[in-house]
């Protein structure tokens, strides 16, 4: 039996972006300086684990990404 799966809001910010923008200097990322703000995407899954973890390929705390909050919706 297959389990059910259910939608989830993940809090996402960038912590290199957030610092550069606090501290004035210019953003080298090659991201937008509103990742420095909290952004919120939905992902179907199965728990709130496995919504973090189907994240981390386009959002890796490697590149500094940094969840806040994941839940359902």
């Amino acid at each position: 039996m297959a389990a059910k799966t259910k939608k989830y809001e993940v809090a996402i910010y960038n912590h290199f972006v957030k610092a550069s923008v606090r501290e004035g200097e210019k953003n080298r990322t090659g991201l937008s300086d509103d990742w420095a703000d909290v952004h919120y995407i939905e992902v179907t899954a199965e728990n709130p684990e496995q919504a973090k973890a189907r994240l981390q390929n386009r959002f890796s705390e490697a590149r500094g990404f940094v969840v806040l909050e994941v839940r359902e919706i």
